[in-house]
């Protein structure tokens, strides 16, 4: 949805397309483990992250409203489609969302549970697109989810911290940060690749850095394996960092970063240091700041997933590549002075509804030519 934000106090006009928090709320309640979603509002609303989240175990419904329904209103088809939901599938958890059109014409998503009268807890997501920040989605489903006994209060104020954080570092340093930022593949990487491979069989040390956001780490994680592996045949120094913590997020999150952690395990990696969790993004980079205040002789660092949370004065002096599966974080990660920016194209759809390091181009690259020479 093409959203345009009129400028308020301080805050930047953004007349590119941004994230849906319809869709944040969506992922949110894949994440607590909801087993069906009914978005109730028109079939098409957000159909390819529904297509997205079916290849994640989430039967994913629509109301299908259409211009009637805009009319006279949906309810006794939200009802229904409950009931059906619970004869189809079985499930223990189910979610239900609002739409732009749901809300508009005022929609009571509660009395519509209330009146299928299911013996399966519902989380209700009264939620529309027409927010600034997509974390308002999060925070509403969140919010739902306390409600209902899903989560505890400390989890909720643990998730809402973490998401004001990642809006504040998108605001300062992402694709929040300017009016308009044209879509960019970055450099290319074989040239990007060749540079490492140049800095390694220098001998110069490197820190290895995987700050990811919750499922895309599958991906990114390769490219810090290939990084760890590559740098012990060149013989040079390579400390990892990753935000694998498996004790903390909700249910999903806490699963992936296991299967991740031991992925690289597997493939021989040696994690030197636990900066977080996989929601800790946005936070997880004063970690490693913390980690470079403490080391000394870093010639280079390879930081994927979100790098624009590491903050810039931590790497003073050295030569950074940067990996972002974001076309429009290209050119705020090249202001910051970040010498080396991707893009791993598509990586969303790629990591859904997989449980084990999915390969990357830029590691794929840097393996390629390590062995050519």
């Amino acid at each position: 949805m093409f959203q345009v934000i009129s400028m308020v106090a301080s805050e930047v006009q953004i007349l590119h397309p941004r994230p849906s928090s319809i869709v944040a709320a969506l992922y949110t309640l894949r994440d607590l483990g909801v087993d069906v979603v009914i978005m109730h509002g028109p079939s098409g609303c957000c159909f390819k992250h529904a297509r997205l989240l079916e290849e994640d175990g989430v039967h994913t419904l629509t109301t299908a409203l259409d211009e009637a329904g805009f009319v006279f209103g949906g309810q006794e088809q939200l009802t229904r489609l409950l009931q059906r939901a619970r004869e189809l599938f079985d499930p223990k958890l189910i979610g239900v969302v609002g739409t732009c059109s749901s809300m508009i014409i005022g929609e009571d998503l509660h009395q519509s549970v209330v009146d299928a009268d299911l013996d399966v807890p519902v989380i209700e997501v009264e939620v529309h697109a027409g927010y600034r920040d997509n974390t308002k989605g999060v925070i509403i489903t969140l919010e739902a989810a306390l409600e209902k006994g899903i989560i505890d209060r400390a989890e909720f104020d643990r998730q809402k911290f973490l998401l004001e954080k990642a809006t504040e570092v998108e605001r300062l340093y992402g694709a929040a940060s300017q009016e308009y930022l044209a879509p960019e593949r970055g450099e290319i990487k074989y040239k990007a690749a060749e540079r490492l491979l140049s800095l390694m069989s220098e001998g110069k040390r490197g820190i290895n850095v995987l700050n990811a956001k919750k499922e895309t780490a599958y991906m990114f994680a390769d490219i810090n394996a290939a990084v760890a592996q590559v740098a012990k045949d060149r013989g040079s120094e390579v400390k990892t960092l990753a935000n694998l913590d498996e004790n903390k997020g909700l249910a999903k999150v806490k699963r992936d970063a296991k299967n991740i952690l031991s992925g690289l395990l597997e493939r021989g990696v040696v994690i030197d240091r636990i900066i977080g969790g996989l929601d800790e993004y946005p936070i997880a980079g004063k970690e490693v700041a913390e980690w470079l205040a403490g080391e000394e002789g870093y010639d280079f660092a390879v930081i994927s997933g979100v790098p624009h949370a590491v903050p810039m004065a931590a790497l003073e002096g050295v030569e950074v590549f940067s990996i972002t599966n974001g076309p429009r974080q290209v050119r705020p990660l090249r202001e910051l002075g970040h010498q080396h920016v991707m893009v791993e194209i598509d990586l969303h759809p790629k990591t859904m509804g997989v449980s084990s390091i999915v390969e990357s181009e830029f590691g794929a690259t840097l393996r390629g030519l390590n062995e050519v020479g």
